[in-house]
């Protein structure tokens, strides 16, 4: 269960903020919407909440560590 729709909407629900809380508020409906087999919704739906939110608030945070890096390399 690995097609690339399914690794991008998973990349983005990890990423995009506000399809993050999209889907924690209608995890159903967010999940209908993305056109993802039966199977990827199921994943999709049963996903570890706390552990999607601590990720991304992860992933976010590197981001950002990496953007003042690069800005400074430039001397921004």
């Amino acid at each position: 269960m690995s097609s690339p729709a399914f690794e991008a909407f998973l990349a983005r629900l990890y990423t995009d903020e506000d399809l993050r809380l999209r889907y924690l508020a209608s995890p159903g409906a967010v999940c209908r919407e993305s056109k993802l087999s039966n199977e990827e919704r199921i994943a999709l739906e049963t996903i570890d909440r706390d552990g999607l939110i601590l990720a991304a608030r992860s992933y976010a945070r590197k981001r950002r560590s990496t953007c003042s890096l690069d800005e400074l390399s430039l001397g921004k």
